[in-house]
């Protein structure tokens, strides 16, 4: 069953069970491909080892220094770091649909502002430079 804590350790107890080693070797097998881009290391993980997408995503991100899937923790902290005029286009229209639809909730998922009910996702936004 996946994880649901962001922290890539999470998956540290899944992997050591599942490939049979401690995270101590598999931090030695990311030594010996720590030049390589992030997509070598992903296959060198899959297809040697048989890591699952997930697994190996979890070890590669943490030992390149990203320790959480979660880039930000709340919709003000999002639109801090994009463009000012992109963070008042994207609130003005968070706050139309919400002034329409008190029942949605503003959130972060997917790292992006969404606004969600209890079950399900509405409408989100994202913003590029």
């Amino acid at each position: 069953m996946p994880t649901r804590d962001p922290k890539r350790e999470a998956h540290f107890p899944a992997i050591e069970k599942r490939y049979g080693e401690s995270m101590k070797h598999w931090f030695a097998v990311m030594k010996s491909v720590a030049g390589k881009r992030y997509p070598e290391q992903i296959t060198h993980l899959r297809e040697n080892y048989g890591f699952s997408q997930a697994h190996a995503n979890a070890l590669v991100m943490f030992t390149r220094g990203s320790t959480t899937a979660h880039r930000h923790a709340t919709p003000t902290d999002y639109f801090k770091t994009i463009d000012p005029q992109q963070a008042r286009t994207m609130k003005g229209m968070f706050k139309v649909l919400r002034a329409a639809y008190p029942e949605l909730k503003l959130v972060i998922s997917w790292n992006q502002p969404i606004l969600r009910t209890e079950k399900d996702y509405v409408f989100g936004a994202s913003a590029s430079s």
